[in-house]
């Protein structure tokens, strides 16, 4: 049996904004939905230019989840760019099963 994913501390995205390509019907190709844990490692990482470490201190996960993260995000962010899809961000993290918000640590 696996262990439960620990929790991942994110910043709420409550704008429900998704970007689309210039010129591309809305309901023309499936949207890509970034997972908000990965979009928050981009974040921290890219516009705050935060070493791996400290991201995955500020989300409460190990570098190596941070690294994956960091994968996933970049691999659905491009691939929706360059087949011009749609794009949003998700509501709750990937630990979070079904969008029910999994347990925070307790401080």
């Amino acid at each position: 049996m696996s262990r439960n994913r620990k929790h991942r501390c994110c910043r709420e995205d409550n704008s429900g904004m998704t970007y689309k390509p210039r010129g591309i019907p809305m309901g023309s190709t499936p949207s890509v939905v970034i997972p908000l844990d990965a979009f928050e490692a981009l974040r921290l990482c890219y516009l705050e230019s935060l070493e791996q470490v400290e991201a995955g201190e500020r989300m409460n996960v190990s570098r190596g989840t941070i690294q994956r993260l960091l994968e996933e995000g970049r691999k659905l962010l491009l691939g929706a760019i360059v087949d011009q899809k749609p794009f949003s961000i998700g509501k709750y993290p990937s630990c979070c099963k079904d969008g029910i918000p999994c347990e925070t640590p307790d401080e």
